[in-house]
């Protein structure tokens, strides 16, 4: 059993950070299989509960991923870049692409959920994202969950003053080449300037399954607001990003 000197920390922590600094040594590569529960107590000496402990630590930190029935193995982590700046860029979306293809490169980011609410009653909050006179004011909701490799990464929740999407192929599935602002743009509504606010924060059990989400990972929270020129708020769009899958990426000009 190795001899951890003086450590005080619980075993289970030791184990962890023996497993890091050997991934970080490159004994473990991505895709590789970890020592299993039986490997670790054998070698540690410890309960089976100490060494899934050990384990769970290091696929809350997103570094190792269980497959069922297989064990757990070193995450090939090959981050989603958002970039908060090109995405959002008139002449990607005014071209009838969408915003989303901005942050994939050679990847494919699928949609396999989609809900759509022509008119709905806005609520407090999002009336007030929207600068509507009432909580009774209707919205048209576009609820999406978005995939990839695999994995869902992002949850997106859009609301739109009903009159603006009413009659447009806002309030249908697909909404076509440009997505939601370019049918906006094409109603006399474009978006001119876009303001968001971002916070992480610990997931809801429903994001947790929505995300498949492994035990202990953060989500990121992004709210949008897409303004017109004169200054009429036009979308609130709410985002739940998977945090161990993102990274975001702003680059602007000085």
């Amino acid at each position: 059993m190795p001899d951890h000197g003086g450590d005080r920390r619980p075993k289970y922590q030791r184990i962890a950070d023996e497993l890091r600094t050997a991934m970080d040594a490159g004994a473990f590569a991505p895709g590789d299989r970890l020592p299993g529960e039986n490997d670790l107590m054998a070698a540690h000496g410890v309960a089976r509960m100490t060494a899934r402990q050990a384990l769970s630590v290091l696929r809350a930190e997103g570094l190792a991923e269980a497959r069922k029935g297989v064990g757990v193995f070193v995450r090939s982590f090959r981050p989603l870049r958002r970039r908060g700046v090109t995405r959002l860029s008139r002449e990607r979306w005014g071209n009838g692409r969408s915003v989303w293809s901005a942050d994939l490169g050679d990847r494919t980011l699928v949609v396999d959920r989609v809900e759509v609410s022509a008119a709905a009653p806005a609520g407090p909050r999002v009336a007030r994202a929207l600068g509507l006179d009432s909580p009774e004011a209707s919205v048209c909701v576009r609820r999406r969950r978005f995939v990839l490799d695999g994995k869902p990464v992002l949850l997106a929740v859009s609301y739109l003053p009903a009159p603006f999407a009413e009659g447009t192929a806002i309030t249908e599935p697909d909404t076509g080449p440009g997505g939601t602002y370019a049918r906006l743009a094409e109603h006399g509504h474009r978006p001119v300037r876009f303001r968001e606010e971002i916070r992480c924060r610990m997931p809801t059990p429903a994001e947790t399954t929505g995300l498949a989400l492994e035990p202990g990972t953060p989500v990121i929270l992004i709210c949008r607001t897409a303004v017109t020129e004169t200054g009429v708020a036009v979308e609130f769009n709410e985002m739940t990003l998977d945090a161990s899958t993102y990274v975001l990426e702003y680059d602007f000009e000085a």
